[in-house]
């Protein structure tokens, strides 16, 4: 007799959203990000608004998911891919943005603006990337705050999760 668990494996579980890191990276890249920028306001802002609202609608899902530990969901894996989604969304915001000469010092390739958004993310500030447009400013602005409230919620959920989840394999409740 075969004895069959109910527990997927890492491949199914982690394969799908490892797939969709690798798409979406190869598409920032691949994508004609040229297209948006300063001389098409209204698409380029709305694409914006448009993905930042769907990502945090799904974030904020699977951060409930992942505080009330819903049953079959998999908020410690989907959360990270959403906050990764974010970064690119902010990256190719500054890229589309630094098509203005004037929106940013040091900013002038997709990987200087995934650069600036990471190390804006971290808090880090090398101030070899500057942003000097009024525009520029406001969305780093919006990332910063962004990152302190909507990704700090998601990944201290992440870490919860991780640990009640450890805490119940262990036996103890001490570590939720």
């Amino acid at each position: 007799m075969v004895h069959r668990t109910t527990d997927p494996g890492p491949v199914r579980v982690l394969g799908p959203p490892l797939c969709l890191v690798v798409a979406t990276t190869v598409a920032y890249f691949l994508l004609p990000l040229d297209k948006f920028g300063p001389h098409r306001p209204l698409l380029s802002w709305t694409i914006f608004y448009v993905g930042m609202a769907i990502v945090t609608y799904l974030l904020l899902r699977q951060i409930m998911n992942a505080y009330v530990d819903k049953p079959g969901t998999h908020p410690v894996i989907v959360i990270p891919v959403l906050m990764f989604l974010a970064v690119l969304l902010f990256s190719g915001t500054y890229y589309a943005l630094a098509k203005d000469p004037n929106a940013f010092m040091g900013l002038k390739t997709r990987l200087d603006a995934l650069y600036f958004t990471v190390v804006t993310l971290a808090t880090v500030g090398y101030g070899d990337v500057v942003p000097q447009s009024q525009t520029a400013r406001l969305v780093t602005m919006f990332q910063i705050l962004y990152s302190f409230v909507v990704l700090t919620a998601a990944a201290t959920a992440v870490t919860r999760r991780v640990r009640r989840r450890a805490g119940e394999r262990l036996g103890r409740d001490d570590l939720s």
